[in-house]
């Protein structure tokens, strides 16, 4: 998938996205948050700005109630 850095992406694009993640590798939030880290911001948190990551972080949080 190709992201262009200029934009900020939202708490919904990353439920859908662990989500997809989460079904695909039969695994749990905590998988798929590390998971997410390491391959889409490259094991850098800034590596999309910071209005990215914090979506991120409220989506993981959002997640882990659901689950």
């Amino acid at each position: 998938m190709v992201v262009n850095k200029g934009g900020n992406l939202s708490v919904g694009y990353f439920i859908a996205y662990m989500n997809l993640i989460m079904q695909a590798k039969q695994c749990s939030i905590i998988c798929a948050q590390q998971y997410t880290l390491e391959k889409f911001f490259k094991g850098n948190p800034d590596h999309f700005g910071p209005v990215t990551y914090a979506s991120f972080i409220k989506a993981t949080s959002e997640l882990a109630i659901i689950e």
